[in-house]
């Protein structure tokens, strides 16, 4: 009895030492943790919209299918950032290992990847994307043989891979790796906040306002999806109090109630007005093509994990879901030039934003552009406005059908001579 006693002592000391040591491992839900696996609701909507096609970057793709062929490409990127550093492989190594915890941190899922993998694969994935951006905003960077930037034109695909949110390497380890190497000197110039703000400006206008650096802190950014949405932080954000639906008219509504559509001259697509009194509803450029999806879904994926406050990319689907039901609504908005549509045809971009909403969270206590529906609900409600956009309408089409007509039948009896 007293052995049985014994051996179950021992052998309840030695579970608990397994669960102590599991315990231990602090990478899981750390309060750093910025790198997640895009949840199964929001992946099953569009697979392809979070699924890198040529190149991995992190762990979490790391060693897939075709995405293998690239890891000798990233070993040739690897040299050349060593060969143009002033930093041996050792010195790399070295920062990387003091930092690996806190690199480990960053990632919503435990990296089962041993110590010594793990730290390699930082830093060829991190040379890659240094070297990406700086070739990228640097011509003169670029060799003949790079067949990333020369046939077969490889960067198409990695411009888009490294905007994936489970494609990313945290923001800080690209920073101090680009500062170590002193490329540039030291300090490096650029930075790596400016070549990645020149890369972002280039390939996403209307999602990188150009005039941003120096007005916008980038000093905490995560990774460069979240770059991507710090562009879309509004710095202050009117409220009102009182709760309301949130619904809104459509664009051609809004036209019928008098409604004037004007280009903003913003940049930051959030920064939509309107003004009560000249009816007019300003609204910066929203240039759409092929990879429009894919970083919207991407910030917004980021936005729902990361419980941010406010989702604000979140609120701008939202409300063009609201204004864009139809391809009169598009045609609208394209006519004023707010909207520079390369999709096939407006349904789809109807379509686009349908589609978006699905999965979309909206908080209607911080919704950004609360105070905007309420005065268009408003104005769109007082019979005058609607009245006088009527007139002005039947009007102007009365106007051009005589302006017609009268041409018709002056040609129509014209002498040839």
């Amino acid at each position: 009895m007293g052995t049985g006693g014994t051996s179950s002592i021992k052998d309840i000391e030695k579970l608990a030492k397994s669960v102590k040591k599991e315990l231990e491992i602090s990478y899981a839900f750390s309060d750093t943790c910025c790198i997640y696996e895009v949840p199964e609701r929001l992946r099953e909507l569009n697979e392809k919209a979070h699924t890198p096609r040529l190149v991995s970057i992190g762990p979490i793709h790391h060693g897939k299918g075709k995405l293998k062929a690239m890891e000798d490409h990233k070993r040739i990127y690897l040299q050349e950032f060593i060969a143009r550093s002033k930093v041996s492989v050792e010195g790399f190594i070295e920062f990387i290992k003091e930092n690996e915890t806190r690199l480990r941190n960053c990632y919503a899922e435990t990296i089962e990847f041993s110590s010594e993998y793990f730290i390699k694969m930082i830093l060829m994935d991190a040379a890659f994307v240094i070297l990406f951006l700086l070739k990228y905003n640097c011509s003169n960077f670029r060799r003949r043989r790079d067949s990333i930037f020369y046939p077969p034109y490889k960067w198409f695909d990695v411009r888009v891979d490294i905007c994936l949110l489970e494609n990313q390497l945290p923001f800080f380890i690209l920073e101090e790796l680009y500062r170590l190497s002193t490329i540039f000197g030291n300090p490096p110039k650029p930075t790596l906040v400016e070549l990645t703000h020149g890369f972002f400006t280039a390939e996403f206008n209307s999602w990188a306002a150009g005039d941003i650096l120096g007005k916008v802190d980038f000093s905490e950014v995560k990774h460069l999806v979240d770059f991507l949405t710090i562009y879309h932080r509004p710095t202050e954000q009117k409220q009102y109090e009182e709760p309301e639906v949130i619904t809104a008219p459509s664009i051609k509504e809004l036209q019928q109630a008098g409604v004037k559509f004007v280009l903003s001259s913003s940049k930051h697509l959030l920064d939509i007005k309107f003004d009560r009194n000249k009816g007019t509803l300003e609204v910066p450029r929203l240039r759409l093509d092929d990879r429009t999806e894919i970083i919207i879904r991407n910030m917004q994926a980021f936005e729902q994990c990361h419980g941010m406050k406010c989702c604000y990319v979140g609120d701008y689907v939202f409300l063009m879901g609201l204004f864009l039901g139809a391809s009169k609504d598009v045609e609208i908005l394209v006519e004023n030039r707010i909207i520079e549509n390369w999709l096939p045809s407006k349904e789809e971009v109807v379509q686009l934003f349908y589609n978006l909403q699905k999965e979309n969270l909206v908080s209607a206590d911080g919704f950004l552009f609360k105070g905007r529906i309420k005065d268009l609900n408003a104005f769109c409600k007082k019979p005058w406005n609607k009245w006088k956009a009527n007139l002005k309408q039947k009007y102007f089409n009365t106007v051009r059908k005589r302006a017609l007509n009268c041409y018709w039948w002056s040609h129509k009896h014209c002498l040839v001579v």
